[in-house]
């Protein structure tokens, strides 16, 4: 792995000399996402591996370019896990990607996001400097915490070699629970349920269902099916169905015509919002609608309005905006953040924002 960094170092130099853009890209499983692909492909696969695993210690380190499968077998082979569940959208996904997309899976409301599990990484700024943040424990953390500023940059800060993750036991005990309710109801039970002691880990509801995971110790789990009722999943159908939420490959995601999937991020307190077909994740605090590209001014203000923001995540019209404008004082910080580690925008050139 290390004449791949050297190989990488040097070709970003050279591209910095040039003033060449660049793309960084992993397996690809997550180009679609954000707003457009400019410069040459700098691939990340050379830098494969695990360098360190303490089990015990519940940290790994690992390369960028290492596959996400290959990082999450060795995990489960010592019962381990990523709980944040990370999509991978296609065989190819590295934990590079991972890292940049900073996307989670339907546990993210009860474990935490990507950026929650990110303990230090290694780095190539777009001056070709080879630079160490954070460490292999918890506290470690001394003024501003790169480490984690850089989940969900999507490559527009630099170039990610190596990162060191907390991990997790795999839960000993799960039950997949389904209950008939409209969506009012679902969030009204979601916000009660979200104050009591139960072992929560992934809700969704859709047309007309909601659909609970508990995890946790085996009487924890247990105690709570009985306290809950509804219908319990057999094992293959409720892992099948968190899967299809995790990669979404759930019919619900499949577009049709002109419309476009919308990530809405709103208080799981929002009411239902009555913008299109709607798919409910994270007791109530993400909500994924359909709907078209005219729609999008509405749909904006609209989540604004209960405050939340909308992420144009998949669609055919490449022209909409695909995050959410940012604020004046907001987009100052991240023109700083981005000039600071990449002086002559070598990296990601509009994957963010248009125009930088």
């Amino acid at each position: 792995m290390e004449t791949a960094l050297q190989t990488l170092i040097e070709r970003i130099r050279a591209a910095a000399d040039a003033a060449t853009p660049l793309r960084i890209r992993g397996g690809g499983t997550k180009d679609f996402y954000g707003q457009a692909l400019h410069g040459q492909v700098l691939d990340t696969r050379g830098l494969s591996g695990i360098s360190a695993y303490e089990p015990s210690e519940l940290v790994v380190t690992v390369g960028a370019g290492t596959p996400l499968a290959e990082l999450e077998a060795t995990l489960a082979a010592h019962g381990q896990c990523l709980p944040f569940e990370p999509p991978h959208f296609g065989p190819g996904a590295t934990v590079g990607g991972m890292l940049g997309a900073g996307l989670a899976g339907p546990a993210r409301a009860s474990v935490g996001s990507v950026r929650d599990y990110v303990l230090g990484l290694e780095m190539v700024n777009g001056k070709a400097e080879h630079l160490t943040f954070g460490g292999q424990v918890m506290k470690n953390v001394a003024g501003y915490d790169v480490s984690r500023l850089l989940a969900g940059a999507l490559g527009t800060l630099g170039l990610v070699t190596s990162v060191s993750l907390k991990v997790l036991p795999v839960p000993v005990a799960e039950a997949t629970l389904r209950f008939a309710f409209d969506e009012a109801s679902a969030l009204k039970k979601l916000n009660e349920w979200a104050g009591q002691p139960l072992p929560l880990n992934a809700s969704c509801w859709l047309d007309g269902q909601l659909t609970v995971r508990l995890r946790g110790a085996v009487a924890a789990v247990q105690s709570a099916g009985q306290r809950l009722g509804g219908e319990r999943l057999n094992d293959a159908e409720a892992t099948a169905f968190w899967q299809s939420l995790r990669e979404q490959t759930h019919p619900f995601f499949t577009l049709q015509g002109e419309d476009s999937l919308w990530r809405l991020s709103v208080p799981d307190t929002a009411v239902p919002l009555q913008l299109g077909p709607t798919l409910i994740e994270w007791g109530g605090a993400q909500r994924w609608v359909k709907a078209p590209s005219e729609q999008a001014k509405r749909l904006r203000h609209h989540t604004v309005s209960v405050g939340g923001h909308a992420t144009r995540f998949r669609g055919p019209d490449p022209a909409l905006e695909v995050f959410t404008p940012l604020s004046p004082p907001l987009e100052r910080i991240q023109r700083s953040l981005k000039q600071q580690f990449d002086p002559v925008g070598l990296f990601s050139h509009g994957r963010l924002y248009r125009g930088w």
